[in-house]
């Protein structure tokens, strides 16, 4: 009977492995939510009959229950360098200058590249021995970084085991960008804000201090992802950083399709004003392109400086901004109480989407910035997400409107306000408040909390 569990137990995390790659990775799942759950449910139950068979990489086992005291330092196999920024086309011109002569003057028509999304999260190493995940890693100073493998276990999208027997391998060091998707942000942020907590500046902020916490069960609340694009150092067999992307799909990462093989360096140039538009229609922030040279010979000849590779280089983006005007500024109630001032502007275009609307966070952000009602002012997108008022235009041409006063009482249910000591949130008292009700109720339907779907 032990060696019959034994073998349903392997089954059923094969099957529930291949529908992680399905759902995760490949984004096309052939099973419903519930369907997947009864699977995961059966291996739970079985587990919990048959407790010698559990192991760490059981899909059950993605989320441990002890809590970290502190994070160990732990050593890359080769540095996990960051890569020199450009800003111009003038400046990616003179990268390829520097790469034709590193490579001996090389004919320009015969360099060929690889162009990639520049995802905005934190670098991390994932080790794999014999085809299991055994350790996690942040950049840190390149050298060395912290040990967050129990934290990285919960991301979905990385899996536990990977067939590394069919390529042949037993060591592979993966390189990738942890990320979190705007919406998991946006969610994250509302709910922090409610609990009188600091917002998040911008998805980066959120997905490293996400991975830094030390409890891992906060951490997969989180909802993190990864793109994986590269390895410490490539088997012997393959040639090109084209060639690193096939083998790493095959063995299961998740990667992003949104790259492309450039035949000379003018073929790399549209793709730069290609992404300075399409990238805000993505559900993940993205601050630039990355280009490499594909072939790994020539990567190995260019080499590296003490901080950046010579054979590849960023494309940054700047920060879209636009000007606008305040219409008005009023005070909206949270879940718990806080009251939350917002700025109404005139309505602007920025970043893919209009603009009409933009958190002032609290009143003494509104006092450090002196923003009052009919002010000219500077926005832009923080994390091209949250709509951010930069700085105010000042005219001695047009005088300004009186100082904003936060309200005496609550704007939904004229309750008393409260301001905590050494807090900067002030809030409705009144439990029984209409505004704060509702909010509890979207809270409590939500996805973070019971999940009650079609509620109206």
């Amino acid at each position: 009977m032990s060696k019959q569990g034994e073998g349903k137990i392997d089954r059923l995390r094969k099957n529930i492995r291949q529908h992680d790659i399905l759902y995760y990775v490949k984004d096309s799942p052939t099973i419903s939510d519930r369907e997947y759950d009864l699977l995961m449910r059966e291996l739970q139950d079985l587990e919990g009959k048959f407790p010698e068979f559990i192991c760490k990489e059981s899909p059950t086992q993605r989320v441990g229950g002890k809590v970290s005291e502190k994070f160990n330092t732990v050593r890359h196999s080769t540095p996990m360098l960051s890569l020199d920024n450009t800003y111009s086309v003038d400046e990616l011109k003179e990268f390829h200058a520097r790469v034709l002569k590193g490579l001996g003057n090389f004919p320009s028509k015969d360099i060929e590249y690889f162009v990639e999304l520049k995802f905005d999260g934190l670098a991390v190493a994932l080790t794999y021995e014999k085809g299991v995940f055994v350790q996690g890693a942040t950049r840190g100073n390149g050298k060395e970084g912290e040990d967050i493998t129990a934290n990285l276990r919960t991301i979905k999208s990385i899996p536990l085991t990977i067939p590394m027997d069919k390529e042949k391998i037993n060591f592979l060091e993966v390189r990738g960008e942890v990320f979190m998707p705007r919406e998991s942000f946006r969610e994250l942020n509302k709910i922090r804000e409610e609990d009188n907590e600091v917002s998040f500046a911008n998805p980066r902020n959120a997905a490293a201090g996400s991975l830094r916490l030390l409890d891992p069960a906060i951490t997969a609340s989180r909802r993190l992802d990864i793109f994986v694009y590269g390895l410490s150092a490539e088997p012997v067999p393959i040639k090109t950083h084209s060639e690193t992307q096939n083998m790493l799909q095959r063995l299961g990462f998740k990667l992003n399709m949104n790259h492309y093989i450039c035949g000379c360096f003018e073929n790399v140039l549209p793709y730069v004003e290609k992404w300075r538009t399409e990238k805000n229609n993505l559900e993940y922030d993205v601050d630039g392109l990355v280009i490499k040279v594909n072939s790994l010979s020539f990567q190995k000849k260019l080499g590296a400086t003490t901080k950046f590779p010579r054979w590849a280089v960023a494309y940054k983006y700047e920060a879209e901004k636009a000007e606008t005007k305040v219409e008005n500024i009023v005070c909206q109630v949270g879940r718990t109480g806080a009251i939350t001032p917002v700025a109404l502007l005139t309505p602007v275009f920025i970043s893919g989407s209009t603009v009409s609307r933009a958190t002032l966070h609290n009143e003494d952000e509104i006092k450090r910035k002196d923003i009052r009602v009919g002010d000219r002012v500077v926005i832009e997108k923080s994390g091209e997400i949250i709509p951010k008022v930069v700085k105010v235009i000042l005219s001695t041409k047009v005088k300004r409107g009186a100082l904003f006063k936060m309200p005496a009482q609550c704007p939904e249910c004229r309750g008393v306000l409260f301001r905590p000591e050494k807090e900067a949130i002030l809030r409705c008292v009144n439990y029984g408040c209409p505004a704060q009700l509702k909010e509890r109720l979207l809270h409590f339907a939500s996805r973070n909390a019971m999940d009650i779907d079609h509620l109206a």
